[in-house]
């Protein structure tokens, strides 16, 4: 694995590699938000943060972000993309307040001889007129080599004669970017085994992308070859098929290599969905480490096995992630599974019981209807035939509007702890109008906090069949906590209310 030291390096680029995403464009608050969440609570050891010149909203974020780290000591923990361009870029960071450059340079011949139509002494003369200049303004350098993978596979000389012409210049890193994502495991590991080699005195990052689904790969062997600084993105955000994802890369190096880093593993989760709430790309359910699914059993021989000594659990243990396991409710989830949440339930059926309510889960597995935890208190009634654990809220009725010229508006009774409280409340929408009518009643009525609604997920089955019932998926925050709740129903407004009413049964009962 080479022996280089114990700790890898995270340099992670979600606000400028990630940034590149198609579709994807952040504001100067939502990037400081980022960096701070990276820096401060997840613990990365550098974030790259945007390309010099970009906009002036690029130059508004670049300069609260340097502003914030500075006050905090993290100031040489910032580093900006720039160009060989005759200085533009060294002024552009120099007045945002930025101390560290990645200057992008041409790490293969084609690149330098095609797209800048210059002779490597030519750009190396270039490239070290901007470091001088950098030392004037007292900024760090750090050289990108622009196409290195395929400078190794087509132009090896060329690549060596590039970092000999630059070694015992004033430069703090070289990032080894597989720019196209052209590499494999196999010539990740020898080409960073030659280049260390060959310049051990110098510091190298590796700087994967996924074209062909093999960041994570690569990056594993990039390890294994010694390197100890890594690059990452949040959700695996970048250009084209994007980077090694954060999460997955934390896991690779600790579980795999026994490496330690300074990431705080308990906030990869939230920093995941920050970015996806700004960046709008969905987290895939199968996403690991992060994806909403990745810790959930739907094998009942799988719940079956992990009541006996885990035997179906790896590493990847959901409380490193504060997180937790969960046991699908489907066809294929059997009898262990219905008793593994019956037990966070607190319920205790009978053998004879429980074969009667996995037969029901079956049944509506069967018809595609999605079954939930939160739906297994009302299955058990049902089949049951007995009273549903207390509800402390309940909706006793509502009347929502939508017209042509008008606001929506809402009007509801509920029932909490067994008092009865009448509201009525406009928004910009049926749902929103509700929510802001039960809001009036907590804060103003109960003096009670109401909690934060941070996403909202709808989803409708193929087919379109206006009768199909719609899946919401409703998010909240209260307290530093996170509630999820889901309900099923035709009408999406119908199925919202039912999550939002779920959600406060929660509360109630936790409280």
């Amino acid at each position: 694995m080479g022996a280089k030291g114990l700790r890898v390096e995270i340099m992670d680029t979600t606000l400028r590699d990630g940034e590149q995403t198609s579709g994807v464009s952040f504001v100067p608050h939502e990037k400081l938000q980022i960096a701070k969440k990276l820096l401060r609570d997840v613990g990365v050891d550098r974030i790259e943060v945007a390309s010099a010149r970009v906009s002036e909203g690029e130059r508004k974020a670049i300069t609260q972000i340097c502003e914030w780290a500075s006050s905090k000591g993290y100031l040489d923990r910032v580093e900006v993309l720039g160009f060989v361009d005759k200085h533009v870029s060294l002024d552009w960071i120099h007045s945002c307040g930025g101390q560290v450059i990645n200057m992008l340079c041409k790490g293969s011949r084609r690149h330098c001889e095609f797209q800048l139509k210059k002779t490597i002494e030519q750009h190396l003369a270039d490239i070290k007129n901007e470091i001088a200049y950098a030392k004037q303004l007292g900024i760090k350098v750090n050289i990108y080599l622009e196409d290195w993978s395929n400078g190794m596979k087509d132009s090896r000389e060329y690549v060596y004669a590039f970092i000999d012409g630059l070694k015992d210049e004033a430069v703090s890193r070289f990032l080894l970017p597989d720019t196209l994502g052209v590499l494999t495991p196999r010539n990740t590991y020898e080409f960073l085994s030659e280049m260390q080699e060959r310049y051990p005195r110098l510091q190298f990052d590796f700087h994967a992308h996924n074209d062909y689904g093999m960041a994570i790969g690569n990056v594993a062997a990039a390890l294994r070859a010694g390197c100890r600084a890594i690059h990452t993105a949040v959700n695996g955000l970048g250009e084209r098929a994007g980077n090694a994802p954060l999460a997955s890369v934390q896991a690779v190096i600790k579980d795999h290599y026994g490496l330690q880093t300074h990431i705080n593993e308990r906030e990869l989760y939230s920093v995941s969905r920050l970015v996806e709430g700004y960046s709008g790309i969905p987290i895939p359910s199968n996403e690991p480490v992060v994806g909403e699914n990745v810790f959930t059993q739907v094998a009942g021989v799988h719940a079956d096995g992990d009541s006996k000594d885990n035997l179906y659990c790896n590493a990847l243990l959901p409380e490193r992630f504060g997180r937790r396991r969960e046991y699908a409710l489907g066809k294929n989830s059997g009898k262990a599974n219905i008793l593994k949440n019956l037990e966070n339930l607190g319920l205790e059926l009978t053998p004879e019981e429980t074969r009667r309510v996995t037969d029901r889960i079956v049944q509506l597995a069967d018809k595609k209807e999605m079954v939930t935890a939160d739906d297994l208190p009302y299955i058990v009634s049902d089949v049951l035939k007995h009273d549903p654990a207390e509800q402390k809220v309940k909706l006793l009725g509502y009347f929502v509007t939508n017209s042509y010229g008008l606001k929506p508006t809402a009007s509801l009774s509920i029932e909490i702890d067994g008092q009865k409280y009448e509201t009525y409340s406009s928004g910009d929408g049926q749902y929103d109008a509700f929510v802001r009518g039960l809001r009036n009643i907590y804060k103003e009525q109960l003096k009670r906090p109401f909690p934060r609604l941070t996403d909202y997920v709808v989803r409708i089955p193929p087919g379109g069949r206006t009768d199909a019932f719609v899946h919401t998926i409703i998010t909240w925050e209260m307290d530093g906590k996170t509630l999820r709740t889901h309900a099923l129903d035709p009408d999406q407004t119908e199925a919202a209310i039912k999550a939002t009413i779920k959600m406060l049964n929660q509360i109630s009962t936790n409280n």
